[in-house]
């Protein structure tokens, strides 16, 4: 079996998707997502000006010297352009292989470790009162783990929390919209939040929480040491992780578990984090950390140091993605959680999917591969907007992390 073409496909159901279709000589084809929210025509001009060149005429079964040729050959590496546009590669030939062999691609990794995925929602309001009860819709339809996220009074606007009515989406469509910050009304709000939500929802629902990359190392600690009563399942990118040895400061001070990786492309980016166990969640994505060969690997050695996955799922992401992660979740033994924000109908039409949700989990589906394809025509009718997500700004105006 031999590549004899691949092209890039970017549409826009209500946000952007950057999708790589891989065609062989035997009509078997691969889908891989290389959306990188904020960034995509980027990584489509990687694609198509760089990879795809190198790509036709290999053998699609040859994923690990195929990913090693894009990211060792190109000399230059890393980098979330890079690893985003090897990850669609990656996911497509995959992909393909599951084709060829007729089967789901977990059976490829190692077969089933379980029979569903646990997941979690995002629950969310202007205050504790709304967010609260944004909670109880999202345990009525059955999930059994809920990030929770609310206004700050004093604050305008909030990470994850929805401007107006509808779902939150940060990504928006014009120019950088600017957010204002302020740590300290956030860190005597959070702890209101979640002693709330326990004393209304008990001990048995896992509750979660995104820090966004916001705070210090040590006001990190102590959001995570005030939370201890209310047993989070864990907080999420606490600090920015440039620095890793700042984890080891959240880790002296707490034993609230620490998730964090969405933004990571290698597993360099996490290396001292897991060995020296300052983290306890690996939140890397699928298409970011360079496809189903270098997370499997990223798993792997997590593993060794008690550390579970919980990938990264958010819209910004496509349903080809969300399939890729589903099988590498059922396939890995140290699975921990997987995010899950549902796709607009649109979306949901545009890549028809066989994996599905009830009661909690969520189920990769028994087809061939992936299990998720792509109407290039219903596509072809959602066009590309530039969009962004935005800046965040202390009460000062000096720039933040968002």
């Amino acid at each position: 079996m031999k590549i004899t073409n691949a092209n890039v496909n970017i549409t826009s159901p209500g946000r952007n998707f950057v999708t790589l279709k891989v065609e062989t000589d035997e009509g078997i084809y691969g889908l891989g997502d290389g959306t990188l929210n904020g960034r995509e025509l980027a990584v489509a001009s990687y694609l198509s000006d760089h990879l795809i060149p190198c790509l036709i005429g290999r053998d699609p079964f040859q994923t690990e010297d195929i990913w090693q040729y894009f990211y060792r050959g190109a000399y230059w590496r890393r980098g979330p352009v890079t690893m985003a546009a090897i990850g669609a590669i990656d996911m497509a030939l995959w992909d393909i292989k599951g084709k060829a062999f007729n089967t789901p691609l977990y059976n490829l990794l190692g077969g089933k470790s379980r029979e569903g995925v646990m997941v979690y929602a995002h629950a969310n309001g202007k205050d504790i009162d709304h967010a609260l009860e944004d909670v109880a819709k999202h345990k009525e339809m059955g999930y059994k783990a809920i990030r929770v996220q609310s206004g700050v009074p004093g604050i305008s606007s909030t990470y994850g929390v929805p401007k107006g009515p509808g779902r939150y989406e940060p990504a928006e469509r014009g120019l950088p919209s600017e957010y204002e910050w302020a740590t300290e009304p956030y860190l005597h709000h959070v702890p209101k939040l979640f002693a709330r939500a326990r004393e209304e929802f008990g001990d048995d629902l896992h509750l979660l929480h995104d820090c966004h990359h916001r705070l210090t190392p040590i006001e990190a600690g102590r959001l995570g040491k005030e939370l201890e009563p209310f047993h989070l399942f864990w907080i999420e990118d606490p600090t920015p992780a440039e620095l890793q040895d700042g984890f080891r400061v959240i880790r002296e001070h707490t034993t609230t578990p620490i998730a964090v990786g969405e933004v990571f492309n290698s597993i360099w980016d996490a290396h001292d984090l897991i060995r020296n166990q300052w983290i306890d969640y690996l939140r890397m994505t699928i298409t970011h950390g360079g496809g189903i060969t270098a997370l499997k690997k990223a798993a792997d050695f997590a593993a060794l140091y008690h550390v579970r996955t919980g990938f990264h799922g958010a819209t910004d992401l496509s349903p080809v993605c969300m399939a890729a992660a589903l099988h590498v979740d059922t396939a890995i033994h140290n699975f921990g959680i997987q995010e899950h924000m549902p796709h607009s109908d649109e979306t949901d039409v545009v890549f028809p999917h066989h994996y599905m949700f009830k009661d909690g989990f969520m189920f990769p589906g028994n087809a061939p591969g992936l299990g998720v394809d792509l109407d290039e025509k219903l596509a072809a009718k959602y066009p590309y907007q530039r969009a962004y997500l935005p800046v965040n700004r202390k009460l000062d105006g000096a720039l933040t992390d968002w």
